[in-house]
């Protein structure tokens, strides 16, 4: 995978379960096609929307697996790369090499936060562990690690393979300023839904989305009306989608965002703890909303 294969809509997606909380590979497997015969171009897993921190590495390979086999050569498939220690991330960035993943995501490790000298050293190992394309993921809202875009630079300096970022930290301007500082030297992709529309006139040329799981066709398109600079169409989609796209920005998002994959008839609700389903008036407030959304869809537009 090239630089120039990061670009359009890539959804990170959900992780499928059983009632007993196995992972649902049948699932999996039809979701993901699924996806792609709805315009994607490329698949993301084991992120935070895949409930990564609860997958045993087994189950991680396992479910790369799964998905590299169902898109045989089809579109790339890209593993998130996340775990407490730099040694557990490397050793899976190394095991997606081996199930024929064409890039990874490479995420801070968990919990610990640690200064610029210590995130560097963490980034590089992973980066290094692979000859694979490799994207950043710069969330400092869930993870409180920032890479600012003169740090970025940096790495993107010190490693050939490094491709893209993942901007999330919820600021557009941040865009604005990856491109300033580093050119067309990385694919900058929104890594928020609720920023797609604002950030692709500033310079993305990706979106890694959440509600795309629910909505890939109405996804696609709104992506594809903004790289047209078709605003003015581009926003009646987006005032329709917005409700359900500000889901993927709040604690809950998991929950929710599997929520509407089960009302729409394409997943299940299921978690794994410590998340629990929603229940009670949450639930109800939640359900009303996407039985709204559902009943406004707009009709799918020409791109």
């Amino acid at each position: 995978m090239q630089q120039s294969d990061w670009a359009g809509v890539f959804p990170a997606i959900t992780t499928p379960f059983h009632a007993d909380l196995t992972v649902d590979h049948d699932a999996l497997a039809t979701q993901v096609r699924w996806l792609i015969d709805s315009g994607c171009v490329g698949i993301v897993a084991l992120g935070s929307l895949g409930e990564s921190a609860t997958l045993t590495t087994d189950e991680k390979v396992e479910i790369l697996h799964t998905i590299r086999k169902a898109l045989p050569g089809r579109v790339p498939v890209i593993a998130g790369i996340a775990g407490l220690s730099t040694t557990e991330c490397v050793t899976l960035a190394r095991r997606a090499a081996d199930v024929g993943c064409d890039a990874v995501m490479a995420l801070p490790a968990y919990v610990y936060k640690g200064d610029w000298r210590e995130t560097r050293a963490h980034y590089s190992a992973v980066i290094e562990a692979t000859p694979l394309s490799v994207m950043l993921y710069n969330n400092p809202i869930a993870y409180g690690t920032d890479v600012t875009p003169d740090q970025l630079a940096e790495l993107a300096a010190a490693h050939a393979n490094l491709h893209a970022v993942k901007e999330s930290s919820g600021d557009v301007r941040r865009v604005t300023a990856v491109r300033e500082r580093l050119g067309g030297r990385l694919a900058i992709f929104a890594g928020m839904d609720d920023m797609i529309l604002e950030s692709i006139p500033m310079g993305a040329v990706g979106w890694i989305a959440g509600l795309v799981n629910a909505f890939p066709v109405e996804s696609v398109q709104l992506f594809e009306l903004g790289k047209a600079g078709r605003f003015e169409e581009a926003m009646v989609l987006y005032d329709w989608f917005l409700p359900l796209l500000r889901l993927d920005t709040v604690p809950k998002f998991v929950q929710l965002i599997k929520l509407v994959q089960q009302e729409v008839g394409c997943g299940t609700a299921t978690v794994r703890p410590p998340r629990l389903e929603l229940h009670g008036e949450e639930l109800a407030a939640m359900r009303a909303l996407i039985t709204r959304s559902i009943a406004a869809r707009p009709v799918a537009a020409a791109v």
